[in-house]
């Protein structure tokens, strides 16, 4: 990993951290091919809808309606993200993301080498489908030297 992709991770990793779920906090951030950035995300419920305590600590009400990470620095990019990188911290790219991703246009996906075992399939889905649609996807962890 080189030094830009650490610090991007290491930037979804800080916007990870304003996510409101008590349990799980993904950032994600968008960068153009010229190292700028074009978007972030972490994961909540959608803008305007109650966070209450109650919707967050109830997995079967928090779960359907949650918008990942990936997808809310998605919907918030004011610009097409053709050939553009997605960093994903802490956790890697659900299959439901990693649709979105490709649809997106972006290429190159950087993400933290960890995984939910409750993701598992989803992640190993995710992955099939970034190889299947040409997206670079590499997995890191931050004490991984560049």
């Amino acid at each position: 990993m080189n030094h830009w992709d650490k610090r991007f991770l290491e930037l979804a990793g800080h916007v990870a951290a304003w996510s409101k779920d008590p349990s799980t906090k993904v950032g994600a951030v968008i960068v153009r091919p010229d190292k700028t950035v074009a978007s972030i995300g972490f994961n909540g419920l959608p803008r305007g809808v109650d966070d209450t305590d109650l919707r967050l600590n109830d997995r079967q009400l928090k779960y359907p309606m949650t918008v990942h990470a990936e997808v809310n620095a998605i919907l918030h990019a004011r610009e097409p993200l053709h050939g553009y990188t997605i960093y994903v911290a802490p956790l890697n790219p659900c299959s439901n993301c990693a649709a979105a991703i490709i649809q997106s246009g972006i290429k190159r996906v950087m993400a933290m080498a960890k995984i939910n075992p409750r993701w598992e399939q989803s992640n190993a889905l995710a992955q099939t489908m970034f190889e299947e649609a040409g997206v670079t996807a590499e997995f890191f962890s931050l004490g991984e030297d560049g």
